[in-house]
């Protein structure tokens, strides 16, 4: 059997997950802990509902399978119950992960297969584009991530790791400076951001600190790695009472457009990468689903637990995406 198992598929990621698994003619089998949302969600597909704390039911779901993509955060409490499930079923594991310290958790295990962590729009797409605009180097002195997002409208599984995120580090904000994650209490600033178009010149939050803090340095010898985002986006997640995705087309994307801009400086060089897309969540789907397709073909450049940038070639994976690129 050839089926790869979405964890989390009745959640919004998942949902594009399956979907995207359909359209690359793999077979998605769907987990997660309700039943009845499972078979609400996906009558026509195989259903093996799990929770984590059930490792019995976990090795089940996962029985046979070629792979696992867990969807369901918050991945502080998924990603190492089902790492350990992957690696009992000697198959490949990749996560959406955008939490920080559940991602640098999974980067100090040890795996005999495959694991791809944070998989997705945060710390997958960056790494990509860091990796492409770099070509052979592997060395740089800074890299600098600037999402340009139009809008945010948090689904309840952001919001609800973000609020385990916030917990876990008391309140205090990160930055990755001096090769390491510092924690701090420094009020955030504002500096502007020159976007290449359609978003144009921005507002943003220096320090906004995403998962390609952990993703670039994990197999890049960067000392100094940035991210920033927008304004409007950082003003509506902080709003509670900004509403989730709505879809305004038939592949279910809201109506959110996004530029990731990554600047990189080597001595008295500046490279850059950009990419452009439709919906932050929709385009999780394809890298994931993208990652596994590659880990199954043997397309890959590294074993064990990798980055996007280290375990795949960047500029063909970047290139098979629904984006508009600027590569080097």
């Amino acid at each position: 059997m050839n089926a790869v198992v979405v964890y989390g598929a009745t959640g919004h990621t998942g949902r594009f997950v399956v979907e995207e698994l359909l359209r690359q003619d793999l077979q998605p089998v769907v987990s997660g802990r309700n039943q009845a949302a499972l078979e609400s969600a996906w009558p026509a597909l195989e259903i093996r509902p799990a929770a984590v704390d059930d490792p019995r039911a976990l090795d089940q779901a996962l029985k046979n399978a070629a792979a696992i993509i867990n969807c369901a955060g918050p991945f502080a409490a998924t990603a190492d119950p089902m790492i350990d499930a992957a690696g009992k079923a000697g198959i490949p594991y990749v996560d959406v992960a955008a939490e920080i310290e559940a991602n640098v958790s999974t980067y100090a295990r040890h795996s005999a297969t495959p694991v791809v962590p944070a998989m997705a729009f945060y710390g997958g797409l960056g790494d990509l584009l860091a990796t492409a605009a770099l070509g052979e180097r592997t060395t740089a002195d800074e890299v600098h991530v600037a999402y340009g997002l139009t809008s945010w409208h948090p689904t309840p599984g952001t919001r609800a790791a973000g609020q385990v995120s916030h917990d876990r580090r008391n309140g205090r904000r990160l930055r990755f400076a001096d090769g390491a994650l510092q924690y701090h209490d420094d009020k955030p600033a504002l500096e502007d951001w020159a976007f290449p178009e359609p978003l144009g010149r921005r507002r943003v939050i220096p320090e906004f600190t995403m998962a390609d803090v952990v993703t670039i340095p994990s197999h890049l010898a960067v000392p100094e790695v940035r991210t920033y985002m927008t304004v409007e986006a950082a003003g509506d997640l902080a709003n509670s009472d900004t509403p989730a995705p709505m879809a305004v087309d038939e592949l279910g994307r809201s109506d959110q457009a996004f530029v990731v801009d990554v600047r990189i400086r080597i001595g008295g060089e500046e490279r850059r990468a950009t990419a452009r897309g439709q919906d932050i969540y929709a385009i999780s789907a394809p890298l994931a689903v993208g990652a596994v397709r590659r880990i199954l073909a043997g397309e890959t450049r590294s074993t064990g637990v990798a980055s996007a940038g280290a375990m795949f070639d960047a500029v063909e994976f970047l290139n098979d995406l629904p984006l508009t690129l600027d590569l080097p």
